[in-house]
């Protein structure tokens, strides 16, 4: 199956949002999670995004390195040639780059794909995220204005972030007063403005606060509101008519009741963030074969251990299987499995 073009995308997000379910978007920062991620979809036989945050795209350059245009280019090729192979469609997407690095790894990105088109090839991703919660609203809408329309030139959907993310994520740490941790009617209808100013009523999706955090937390530790979800939603549709309802991501999903995610995807969310808990999906089965194989992994008092056992292809197996079953879990309770529109 071809890698998710611009065309099929839109139809996935068009269909989730219509048919009222959601595709989990997987964190990836290496081949190992890329292929994890791959196999989830694939299991769940649900289309699916994968994503690379600035600090995944980093480290996927090496360590030495530390290139994220590179890190993210590399992990997208890799996908894009697995996907090939896969029976569902994947979406790729880069996640969270705030506006001091949009010149290192958004804009670049975006011009390899205008190269790439020129020379009649796939684009690189489908999507890019700018995390505009660093800065205020107008500042925001400032830069995202001119940046959805050098996405559009390009068939690339552009998802910007309203309000603010709490916690930590990916080595930004997100924080401020709490009424940002929740998106107003008023804070939308003003993106709303502005994208119809520039000629945009669709082709992007956003990320709306009502009291995400990222990180771990257990469930009831975090104060959820989707109701302002719709809120928004509502207020849109009074102004601009029924078709401007936007499509709406979710952030810091971790900790999450089952009821929550539901209501959200009732408002509008056809995409929402899955990292935390596939990070620790994947490393728990590696934890596990450590312990279980203390003595052949390492070579104590003398002896040589066993070479089965610290094969990194050994426990790097257990841990893709791990993850791949959170992402089939993630694709369940998202109602995006079965549903694959490949």
């Amino acid at each position: 199956m071809p890698f998710a073009n611009h065309t099929t995308y839109i139809k996935m997000l068009s269909e989730a949002f219509a048919k009222k379910y959601a595709y989990p978007a997987i964190n990836v920062s290496s081949t190992e999670t890329a292929n994890a991620a791959i196999r989830g979809f694939v299991e769940a036989k649900s289309d699916g995004i994968i994503q690379v945050s600035t600090g995944g795209a980093e480290f996927a350059s090496g360590t030495t390195v530390k290139d994220m245009f590179l890190g993210a280019t590399s992990l997208a090729e890799h996908v894009q040639r697995a996907a090939a192979k896969a029976n569902v469609l994947i979406a790729l997407h880069t996640d969270h780059c705030v506006a001091d690095k949009l010149e290192k790894f958004v804009n670049p990105l975006i011009a390899e794909t205008e190269r790439r088109r020129k020379a009649s090839q796939t684009n690189l991703f489908n999507s890019h995220m700018f995390d505009g919660s660093t800065v205020d609203l107008k500042k925001n809408m400032e830069i995202s204005v001119p940046l959805l329309k050098k996405c559009r030139e390009n068939d690339i959907i552009l998802e910007i972030e309203v309000g603010v993310v709490g916690g930590e994520e990916d080595g930004h740490s997100a924080e401020g007063p709490a009424e940002k941790l929740y998106t107003t009617p008023e804070d939308m209808l003003y993106v709303a403005e502005q994208f119809q100013k520039a000629g945009a009523t669709d082709g992007y999706m956003v990320a709306a606060t009502f009291g995400n955090v990222h990180g771990v937390y257990k469930p009831g530790a975090v104060k959820l509101r989707p109701q302002i979800l719709k809120e928004c939603q509502d207020a849109i549709a009074k102004k601009y008519g029924e078709k401007a309802r936007m499509w709406l991501v979710f952030h810091g999903g971790s900790g999450s009741t089952p009821e929550e995610i539901h209501e959200a995807v009732q408002y509008g969310v056809v995409k929402m963030n899955i990292d935390t808990d596939t990070q620790y999906a994947f490393t728990r089965p590696v934890v596990d074969h450590m312990f279980k194989n203390y003595s052949g992994v390492l070579k104590v008092d003398g002896d040589v251990g066993n070479k089965k056992m610290y094969d990194p292809r050994n426990y790097l197996k257990a841990a893709e299987a791990g993850m791949a079953a959170r992402v089939k879990e993630g694709c369940e309770a998202l109602g995006s499995a079965g549903k694959t529109i490949a």
